[in-house]
């Protein structure tokens, strides 16, 4: 398929689509030859992220003034596609630092002291962020114990991708006991400092190159100066908030691109053959429009919400509509692509197969499907006065 852009939405941006496109691509391809051997022993794409390194990749989103490219979201929504075509564990790896990184940008633009430093060393020093927000959630089971000058924080963190190279971890922990009316702590966490433990825990059945191991905090130190915010247990507000509306897009598109990849392999393999044999045809079709539809639904839903993202729930439930029709896109069409292509697509050596265990993974990061669904009734019951 061909990639298709608003030509008058964000003109401003200080580099073109053409060319984040086509250094998503370039790092695709770096990404692709090393792939299967990744998926096969569950190791971490180092190439592909060499390739982001060298190329600035992943600095592009970095405002132009603190040696980024100023990419959008919406250009990078894009572009996590394209990336997610030739590698889906290169691609679901590098949105987890891609929307942390639109998180400092966020906070940039309204003077929060400490993002430029971040942004900054983003595009000069190679940070890399990496988050635990897909075991802390709204209710993390890490504690925070209050000392001199800032905060202990012990516990377990799971789900962590990119956690071999990641330089910083965007975490939270409970204050005190762990319950409603507690107070949740959000800060970054140095990977190299004393207390933390990687875990080698990746041994899944799909996105197994992202190598999203355990990690464990004994008594880390977090000055209180580096807690970024705060929020109630059980609330997804503030600076959790903040995270999600900024992953959804990226992380829909990813799973996005998985699937197209897995489209374009199984027209490779059926070829001509398509015409005669029954069925193919449709569930071509049906593939072809299950993938414009999503992509419509993440372009919309940026073209509505806009580029500085306002924390309220019509942005939240926007987005995560949008991821939601993404991910279980993908689903549908990852299964198409096996049964259009037939018999090679069984085998552990096709593309079809890495990307249909991939796509499994779109459902479960919050807010998963159903529960977007329960967010939407709910919303659509309260204006009538329906708790």
């Amino acid at each position: 398929m061909t990639l298709t852009s608003n030509p008058t939405a964000h003109t401003q941006t200080a580099i073109a689509d053409a060319e984040v496109l086509a250094m998503a691509a370039a790092v695709g391809a770096v990404a692709l030859e090393h792939d299967a051997a990744h998926d096969r022993d569950a190791t971490f794409v180092t190439e592909a992220y060499d390739a982001m390194h060298d190329s600035g990749y992943l600095a592009l989103a970095v405002p132009a003034e603190l040696g980024g490219r100023g990419a959008s979201l919406r250009q990078m929504t894009l572009a996590q596609e394209e990336l997610g075509c030739w590698s889906g564990a290169a691609a679901l790896s590098s949105t987890m630092h891609h929307y942390l990184t639109f998180v400092q940008c966020w906070r940039y633009r309204r003077g929060a002291s400490d993002a430029a430093a971040v942004l900054g060393r983003i595009a000069h020093d190679r940070l890399v962020m990496a988050t635990s927000g897909g075991s802390d959630w709204v209710c993390p089971s890490t504690v925070a114990t209050e000392v001199d000058g800032g905060y202990l924080f012990n516990g377990r963190k799971g789900f962590c991708s990119q956690a071999p190279v990641a330089t910083v971890l965007s975490t939270s922990a409970v204050l005190g006991e762990t319950g409603p009316g507690a107070e949740v702590l959000h800060a970054g966490v140095p990977l190299a400092g004393p207390g933390v433990r990687l875990v080698e825990t990746w041994d899944t059945l799909g996105m197994r190159g992202t190598a999203s191991h355990d990690l464990v905090f004994e008594d880390v130190f977090v000055p209180a100066d580096k807690v970024l915010g705060r929020r109630q247990y059980g609330r997804l507000e503030g600076p959790l908030l903040a995270a999600v509306v900024h992953f959804a897009p990226l992380a829909g598109a990813a799973y996005l691109g998985v699937a197209r990849g897995a489209y374009d392999e199984a027209r490779r393999v059926v070829g001509r053959q398509a015409v005669s044999k029954p069925g193919v045809l449709r569930q071509v079709g049906e593939m072809t429009a299950r993938l414009r539809a999503a992509r419509w639904a993440l372009l919309g839903a940026l073209a509505e919400t806009g580029e500085d993202l306002a924390l309220d729930q019509p942005t939240l439930e926007t987005l995560m509509l949008a991821k939601r029709e993404a991910v279980t896109a993908a689903r549908v069409v990852a299964d198409l692509a096996l049964e259009v292509a037939g018999g090679p697509a069984f085998y552990r050596t096709s593309r079809l197969e890495r990307a249909y265990r991939d796509v499994r993974g779109g459902p479960f990061h919050p807010l998963t499907p159903e529960a977007t669904l329960d967010e939407l009734g709910r919303t659509a019951l309260g204006s009538l006065g329906v708790r």
